[in-house]
C-alpha cells in the first residue's frame, strides 16, 4: 500500500516563509511525475507547481518566483519552499504523485493535505 504524508503546514505571517515536505512509503517502484495541489475554502483544489522525472518544473502564475518545488530522496521525493507568503495563499496544500508499485501497478496518489496559514 502507497501512502504519501505532507508536513510543514502551519500559521505564518504574510512575507513569511514555509517549506513543505511530502514523506512516500510502500511497495515503491518508481515515482514519475509530482506535484504540489491546494484547495481554499469554497474553490476547486488548483495546481501549484509540478515536476518531471527529469526535473523539468511548472508553476501557477500567482506563485511563480516566489515558490520552488524541488525533488529529494526515496523517503522524501519532494518538497514545496514557500516564501513571500500571501494572504490568498491559504489553504490546504496536498502533495500528489504518479507511482509504479512492485507489482507494476500504475496510478495517482494523494496525501491528506496539510494546513497553510498566512495571516497577520
Amino acid at each position: 500500500q502507497v501512502q504519501l504524508a505532507e508536513s510543514g503546514g502551519g500559521l505564518v505571517q504574510p512575507g513569511g516563509s514555509l517549506r513543505l515536505s511530502c514523506a512516500a512509503s510502500g511497495a515503491i517502484a518508481s515515482i514519475n511525475a509530482m506535484g504540489w495541489y491546494r484547495q481554499a475554502p469554497g474553490k476547486q483544489r488548483e495546481l501549484v507547481a509540478g515536476i518531471t522525472s527529469g526535473g523539468t518544473t511548472n508553476y501557477a502564475d500567482s506563485v511563480k518566483g516566489r515558490f520552488t518545488i524541488s525533488r529529494g530522496n526515496a523517503k522524501i521525493p519532494v518538497y514545496l519552499q514557500m516564501n513571500s507568503l500571501k494572504p490568498e495563499d491559504t489553504a490546504v496544500y496536498y502533495c500528489n504523485a504518479d507511482i509504479v508499485t512492485w507489482s507494476q501497478y500504475r496510478a495517482d496518489y494523494w496525501g491528506q493535505g496539510t494546513q497553510v496559514t498566512v495571516s497577520s
